[in-house]
C-alpha cells in the first residue's frame, strides 16, 4: 500500500465517524518527518476521541499501529503518528486556533470527499 493509499484509507476511517473538514496535504519534500497529515475537525471531544479510536481500531486491522498517540486524555487534538502519515484530530475550536493548514500552506492539500471512501 502507498502512503497515498493509506493516507486515503485514515481520511475514510474518520469519515466513518463523521469527521468533518477532512484535509489530506502531501508534505512528501516538505517535511523529513512525515509523508502525509492527515487533518480533520469535530464538534466536542467525545466525537474526537471516538474518530481517533476508529483509526487506530481499523488501522490495527490492517496490522498497522501508531508509533506515537498524543493528546487522547484531553480528547482537544489527538496525534496519531503512523510514520509516513500523521493523523490529526482536532476539536474544531483548536484547528481554527493552530491553524496547521496555514502553517504548512506550501504543502499540496487534497480535501477527502465520502465519494472517495
Amino acid at each position: 500500500m502507498t502512503t497515498k493509499e493509506m493516507a486515503m484509507k485514515i481520511a475514510a476511517f474518520a469519515n466513518d465517524k463523521k469527521a468533518a473538514d477532512i484535509l489530506m496535504l502531501n508534505m512528501e519534500g516538505l517535511s523529513p518527518v512525515t509523508d502525509y497529515f492527515v487533518i480533520c475537525s469535530a464538534s466536542n471531544n467525545i466525537l474526537v476521541k471516538a474518530i481517533a479510536d476508529n483509526i487506530e481500531d481499523k488501522m490495527a486491522e490492517l496490522g498497522v499501529y501508531p508509533a506515537h498517540k498524543e493528546g487522547y486524555a484531553d480528547g482537544r487534538w489527538v496525534l496519531l503518528d503512523y510514520g509516513d502519515i500523521v493523523a490529526h484530530i482536532f476539536l474544531e475550536e483548536e484547528r481554527d486556533f493552530y491553524n496547521i493548514e496555514q502553517l504548512w500552506a506550501d504543502a499540496p492539500s487534497e480535501a477527502f470527499t465520502e465519494s472517495e471512501a
